[in-house]
């Protein structure tokens, strides 16, 4: 009841009180939207209160400080804003109460960029061009926040093993009805940071972490880029840029059609190379390819976690296509070591969920 009090006081101080309010389904995380309509305006009321960060897991840290995850709502505020002053369609910020954390923020709309489940390839192509466009950029490791600054945390191998023990919680002892012992989990880490350790002394970018299809939205009556909305970026960090397109052209919701993601891979190449002759497509190969083994990994725990911790099962019904994901990534072979830990473990390639 306090919290429909506060955020009923924080709408009429920012004028939109008397706005009809319309639940949103929202992401897998404890966030809460509505769409107000009042008159012929329309906003969304993003509702994300402070959080704790939660038990300690490794190194008296929680899961959420490990994975560098937002406990509030400033850097939703900081990105949103400096995206948008990069030229990108993040929603505009009408109203904020970072203590409580509400939000009021642009209305971005509902036309997504997928069809039936299916990709729409010229949606997708902007989507790509925004990531080209973004990763050609000297970006800044802090942006405006008001009157102070906010700092990008760094996508460390920290963060990014933190994240791949989700398969070793949750993902085997589900699937497999074993759970790593603590040498193999010991060698998985090794494996991992081994894999990664390349990526990160590479050029680093803005990495939204989230740019898939259920944060996208398509806006017929703006131009270029800024037709597609973005949102769901809270959790940005400085990371490698192949981190989100591998997020975007693997998406874990979507079936993409053959031959669609090397379409869309080579576009990003080929506008990367225009804008920087000396970027190197073989290095950003074996980017996509490890980001996209750590993403699956991530992703299979994820899921499960969802279903058994907090109720969601349908989320299991994407386990098959994130398992293929897995399997086409880990067949680089510079992923070989860790390939075979994932073949002593999981079984053959294409082994049914």
């Amino acid at each position: 009841m306090t919290r429909l009090r506060d955020g009923q006081t924080f709408l009429d101080a920012a004028g939109w009180g008397r706005a009809a309010r319309e639940h949103i389904q929202g992401d897998a995380s404890t966030r809460l939207y509505e769409r107000l309509t009042l008159g012929d305006r329309t906003a969304i009321l993003m509702d994300t209160p402070p959080r704790a960060p939660g038990p300690t897991v490794r190194d008296g840290k929680s899961y959420s400080e490990l994975a560098r995850l937002a406990t509030d709502a400033r850097p939703f505020v900081a990105i949103a804003d400096g995206l948008r002053a990069f030229g990108y369609g993040a929603p505009e910020i009408y109203a904020a109460d970072l203590r409580t954390g509400f939000l009021l923020v642009e209305d971005l709309g509902v036309e997504p960029v997928v069809a039936l489940g299916v990709p729409i390839a010229s949606r997708y192509e902007a989507a790509v061009d925004l990531l080209a466009d973004l990763h050609g950029r000297e970006v800044p490791a802090e942006t405006p926040l008001g009157d102070q600054t906010y700092r990008l945390p760094a996508y460390d191998v920290p963060a990014f093993l933190v994240e791949c023990d989700l398969l070793n919680d949750w993902y085997l002892p589900r699937m497999t009805g074993v759970s790593p012992e603590p040498e193999a989990r010991e060698t998985f880490r090794a494996l991992w940071a081994e894999a990664l350790a390349p990526l990160l002394d590479g050029p680093l970018t803005w990495t939204l972490r989230d740019y898939h299809s259920p944060n996208l939205t398509w806006r017929d009556d703006r131009e270029g880029i800024r037709r597609l909305g973005v949102i769901d970026f809270q959790d940005a960090c400085l990371g490698p840029p192949a981190y989100d397109v591998v997020s975007l052209l693997q998406d874990a919701r979507v079936d993409m059609p053959e031959g669609l993601e090397m379409a869309l891979a080579a576009r990003y190449l080929a506008a990367r190379r225009r804008a920087d002759p000396t970027f190197e497509p073989r290095d950003f190969a074996r980017a996509y390819a490890t980001l996209g083994a750590q993403r699956a990994t991530k992703i299979l725990g994820i899921f499960v976690r969802l279903a058994e911790r907090d109720g969601k099962p349908g989320y299991l019904q994407h386990l098959p296509r994130v398992r293929r994901a897995l399997d086409a990534n880990l067949a680089h072979p510079d992923l070989a070591a860790l390939a075979a830990w994932y073949r002593e473990r999981l079984g053959p390639s294409g082994q049914p969920e």
